[in-house]
Formats: C-alpha cells, sequence, structure tokens
C-alpha cells in the first residue's frame, strides 16, 4: 500500500489558527508532576529534544503493543470458539458410538441364544431344513455387517474428532501464552512510561516552559497543515463542480497530496453512513483512551473506529493491520468525513476523519478521545487514507 508523504514545513506561528484543546499526556504531565526544580550538579541529563523522542517513542511502542494484543485477543476468543465446538461434537460422537456397541452388544447376546455362534457343523445337524440354515445366514450377515460399518465409521469419526481437538487445544494454549507474552510486553512499556514521566518531572522551570512552547509550535504548525489541506480540497471541489456545469472533467492539482484522479467520489450512500459514524465518534470526545477498550466507557485507537462504523451498520476488524485493508484506499487530497486516516510505516494508529483537515481519534495512553489535525505528528506520520463503505 502507497504512503503519502511530503516534504516537513518549517514550523511557523499563524493566528487565529484554533489548536486542540487537550495537550499530549506527556508534556500534560510535566505541568502536574513534581515542580522540584534544578538536577543535581554533574549529573547527565538528557536534552529536551531527547526526552521529547524518548516519550514518543515509547508512547508508539504502547500502541504497537495494544494492536497486537488485540489481534492475539481476537484470535483467541475464535479458537476458544472452534475448541468448544469440537468438544460438543466429541461428546455426540461418543454417544451415538456408545449406543452402537450397546446395540452390538445385543445382536451378539441374540447370537448367543440362538446358537448362530455354534460351528457350521453343528447348525447343520440342528437345523430343520436347509432353508432355514440358508436364511439364518442371511439374516445374521446383513445385521453384524452393518453394525460392524456402523461401529467402523463412528470409531474412525471419533478419532478425527479427538485429534482436531486436540489440535485445537494446542492451539488455544499457544495462542494464550501469545497473549500473556504481550501483557508482559504492555508492562514493561507502561514502566518506561513511568520512567519517562519522572524524567519530565526532574525538568526545570525553564525547561518546562521551552518543552511546552516546542509542542505548541507543533501544534500550530499541525493546525496551519489542517487548513492548507482543506483549501486545497475547497479549491477542487469548485474545479469539479465547474468542470460538471461545464460539461467537461476536472484534473488533479498535481501536488504531491493528491495522488491518483481516478479516485471514485464517495457516493451519497456513503455520507449518509459517514455521517451517523462522526456522529457517534463525536458523542465519545472526553472518553478516556485504555489499551484494549472497545467501549462505551473508553477506547483504544482502532476500538474507536470499529465502534464508529459499526453505529453505522459497518462492519470493521478489530485491529488497525486489519482495517487498513477494509476499504478503498484514496489520496490525502480527497479524504472525504468518515474516511479512515492511518499512521506510521507499521500501521499502529487510525483516526476518523471529520473534514477539514481534521479528525477524531484515541491518541495514546494517559490522554482522552479528542479532535486534532491529520498532521499532529508530521507530514510523515501519515501512512494512508481509507474509504470503509
Amino acid at each position: 500500500m502507497a504512503s503519502h508523504r511530503k516534504s516537513r514545513t518549517p514550523g511557523t506561528r499563524v493566528a487565529g489558527i484554533r489548536t486542540p484543546a487537550l495537550a499530549t499526556a506527556a508534556f500534560t504531565s510535566v505541568a502536574l508532576l513534581s515542580q522540584t526544580a534544578d538536577a543535581a550538579p554533574g549529573e547527565d541529563r538528557p536534552s529536551l529534544e531527547e526526552v521529547e523522542k524518548k516519550v514518543g517513542d515509547l508512547y508508539r511502542q504502547a500502541e504497537s503493543a495494544t494492536e497486537k494484543y488485540n489481534a492475539a485477543k481476537e484470535k483467541t476468543t475464535k479458537q476458544r470458539k472452534s475448541v468448544d465446538t469440537l468438544l460438543d461434537d466429541v461428546a455426540q460422537r461418543t454417544q451415538k458410538l456408545n449406543e452402537a456397541r450397546a446395540e452390538l452388544g445385543s445382536y451378539a447376546a441374540a447370537q448367543y441364544r440362538t446358537g448362530a455362534g455354534m460351528p457350521d457343523t453343528a447348525t447343520f445337524l440342528l437345523a430343520e431344513t436347509p432353508q432355514d440354515i440358508f436364511d439364518q445366514r442371511q439374516v445374521l450377515d446383513r445385521m453384524t455387517g452393518r453394525q460392524k460399518a456402523a461401529v467402523d465409521d463412528y470409531v474412525t469419526q471419533q478419532t478425527e474428532t479427538m485429534k482436531k481437538r486436540q489440535e485445537a487445544t494446542e492451539s488455544l494454549r499457544t495462542l494464550t501464552e501469545t497473549q500473556g507474552d504481550l501483557k508482559t510486553a504492555k508492562a514493561t512499556v507502561q514502566k518506561k512510561l513511568a520512567d519517562a514521566r519522572e524524567l519530565l518531572s526532574k525538568l526545570t522551570a525553564e525547561e518546562k516552559a521551552r518543552l511546552a512552547a516546542i509542542e505548541k509550535r507543533k501544534q500550530e504548525e499541525a493546525a496551519r497543515k489542517a487548513a492548507e489541506l482543506a483549501r486545497e480540497q475547497a479549491e477542487q471541489q469548485e474545479r469539479e463542480e465547474a468542470a460538471q456545469q461545464g460539461g467537461g472533467t476536472s484534473e488533479g492539482s498535481g501536488s504531491a497530496s493528491t495522488g491518483s484522479t481516478d479516485t471514485p467520489p464517495a457516493d451519497s450512500s456513503y455520507a449518509t453512513k459517514a455521517e451517523k459514524a462522526l456522529a457517534f465518534a463525536r458523542a465519545q470526545i472526553g472518553k478516556p483512551y485504555v489499551w484494549g477498550a472497545t467501549g462505551p466507557g473508553s477506547y483504544d485507537c482502532s476500538g474507536l473506529t470499529q465502534a464508529a462504523w459499526k453505529a453505522a451498520g459497518v462492519s470493521l476488524p478489530r485491529t488497525t493491520y486489519d482495517q487498513v485493508n477494509a476499504g478503498t484506499t484514496v489520496p490525502v487530497s480527497q479524504a472525504q468525513p468518515g474516511d479512515l486516516v492511518f499512521f506510521y510505516d507499521d500501521v499502529t494508529h487510525v483516526g476518523i476523519y471529520i473534514g477539514n483537515g481534521m479528525m477524531i481519534h484515541a491518541p495514546k495512553p494517559g490522554t482522552y478521545v479528542r479532535e486534532e489535525s491529520i498532521y499532529y505528528d508530521g507530514d510523515s506520520a501519515i501512512h494512508s487514507i481509507v474509504r470503509p463503505a
């Protein structure tokens, strides 16, 4: 899948552009944590840029682990259902097998009572007529042949089912272990986040102010890029409308963000579904990000997009890795409200586009569902735009 990349634009302050209401968790924690000032003389201290990068990397690792955990949990749930089905099947087959064996036992008893188990010579001597011998042989052959075939069939089925049950149980055990490993990895990342917060808390008042200024400039640049995309989209819409009125066809703007010009426009049915998805997403604003959560009180990034589109009657997969393949990829310049915006080369974050270069997303641990520029982490962070319905 092609990624949409543009070179970074140097940060400039743009008056009048609204910045997101909430800062990122890492820098919110700066204001909330200890205000104790200076570090000990001679302490080997990282630069502000190193602190910022470390915290960002740790949050990325946490979100990546979350998506892997979500995938493992989903697979484990499906596998458990498969195992339960196999166990029920084994029980039913075992019951039928026992019934067949009981029936075979009754035939054996009948043979004993009628003397069918006697040697051929004795049977011949005790039979009243040759026809009696023939009839008795025919009936017994048919009975024992059918019963033996039935038992053999049930034994075969039982063997196959037991084998499948063992395979499914082993698969479930492996997946459960994997899920446990992912939980452990998540705990490790959370420990690193705690270490990063502790590092942030040791910054001096001046360093905290400088760090807050860096974050503010990033937000302003992201808002500027969102406004730029909104202008490009508005101009493209005007060209398309003019072309339709003139009976011609519109041409792409030629910018790097435009991509292919043959992407089909979102139809009215998509717009209707997107409105429902966005209405749901807006109603979740202010709810906390919690890894692995799918609502209703909290969400992770893919849990939010899945729930939003479910409200519109569209079923999306659980993880970002699968959601990115659940629709049609479109250029950034042609993004429509409702489209999914994916981030990073490993596709570990997603938001839902609301128009004008903005999206609603559950950012990361310690933050809340909010509106934010799709350029919140820079141009290069955007992986792709996908239209899910």
